[in-house]
């Protein structure tokens, strides 16, 4: 079953905590230390976004180090690429406008 990622990427926790792993993988007990959530809402966060393919986990000893899954995020950009371009467009439309007045 393929999960909505906009309807995961929604979620403003969620997307601080990809924010948090953009910069380096984390524990757990990282994460709930730097966001200053519940030890259960960021797991139940991780497992949202580690079903859905945002994130992948490793063990290290008695900890789960959790890092970006960049393969999800890229097919999230490419579906928005063209959206991406149409304003590109339209934004260098009203620059030469502006540049005309």
């Amino acid at each position: 079953m393929s999960v909505d990622a906009f309807a995961v990427l929604a979620e403003p926790s969620r997307r601080r905590i990809l924010d948090t792993l953009r910069r380096a993988e984390c524990s757990v007990g990282e994460l709930v230390d730097t966001l200053e959530l519940s030890q259960p809402a960021v797991s139940k966060h991780l497992r949202v976004l580690r079903e859905a393919g945002f994130v992948s986990c490793r063990t290290v000893a008695q900890h789960r180090i959790y890092r970006l899954d960049l393969r999800r995020l890229r097919a999230v950009d490419d579906w928005l690429a063209p959206y991406r371009r149409m304003w590109e467009t339209h934004l260098d439309a009203l620059e030469r406008h502006l540049d005309k007045e």
